[in-house]
């Protein structure tokens, strides 16, 4: 292939723009504040769910609360009736007497069994709210610390995006310099060999593989003509004659 010897050294400035845009592509994949921001997505979910959970379990507190509560006052209210009979005079009966005030006993009992549910429930819902208000204010954080972190990405994202179109225009008009035929197989060879299809030789080595070329080859590149275009024998990446090539 031949191509103009400025054409060729062109393909040093595109390959210094192509690599300049490979990092920037690079760094807006892998920016901290990406990790971050999943990392912070996650908590909420998580947070949201253990909020549902908690709340659920109030508001199931509050209907036992609620029961436990109804039982108290029949059995109080039972109580009172039996009391009201007892103190009435109603009943004369020493066995009646004996089997009312045994009922009494027995429903006293109960209410203070039912009543020690009772706290125990509400003792129960005081530290479930308690949870729940821990984590809406978990929750509320993390949002905080997740809107600030996006606000940073954005940023960062904004920054690496003008810097991208900045040096994609540039490579766009260094691209017009490069013949065609020279700039697909430039094209080719970064495809094939991560990226980089152009290296300058450089003391006698290609710039690419970083490999110092033997004697014969270099005597080869000595007689060839300003126009030829070289292939570094190692690597097979194009390979771009400067005035510190050491030829």
């Amino acid at each position: 292939m031949k191509a103009a010897q400025h054409a060729q050294q062109r393909l040093v400035d595109l390959q210094d723009l192509d690599t300049t845009l490979d990092r920037l592509a690079h760094r807006r994949r892998t920016l901290p504040e990406l990790a971050e921001v999943d990392r912070l997505r996650s908590r909420l979910t998580e947070l949201r769910d253990a909020i549902v959970g908690a709340e659920t379990e109030v508001g199931d507190l509050d209907r036992e609360q609620r029961k436990a509560e109804q039982d108290v006052d029949q059995v109080r209210a039972r109580a009172d009736r039996d009391q009201k009979r007892l103190d009435s005079g109603q009943v004369t009966s020493a066995k009646d007497l004996s089997g009312l005030q045994a009922e009494i006993g027995s429903l006293q009992r109960r209410q203070s069994d039912l009543e020690e549910v009772v706290l125990e429930i509400m003792e129960r819902r005081e530290e479930t709210e308690g949870r729940v208000t821990t984590l809406r204010t978990d929750r509320a954080a993390a949002q905080e610390e997740l809107d600030a972190v996006v606000q940073r990405r954005d940023t960062a994202q904004k920054e690496i995006d003008e810097e991208s179109a900045a040096t994609g225009a540039a490579r766009t008009a260094v691209a017009k310099d490069v013949p065609e035929d020279l700039l697909n197989l430039y094209e080719k060879l970064r495809g094939q060999f991560d990226g980089v299809g152009a290296a300058k030789l450089y003391r006698g080595a290609c710039q690419g593989c970083h490999l110092a070329l033997n004697t014969v080859d270099l005597n080869r590149i000595r007689a060839a003509a300003d126009d030829e275009v070289i292939r570094c024998e190692e690597c097979r990446r194009i390979l771009v004659r400067t005035p510190e090539s050491g030829l």
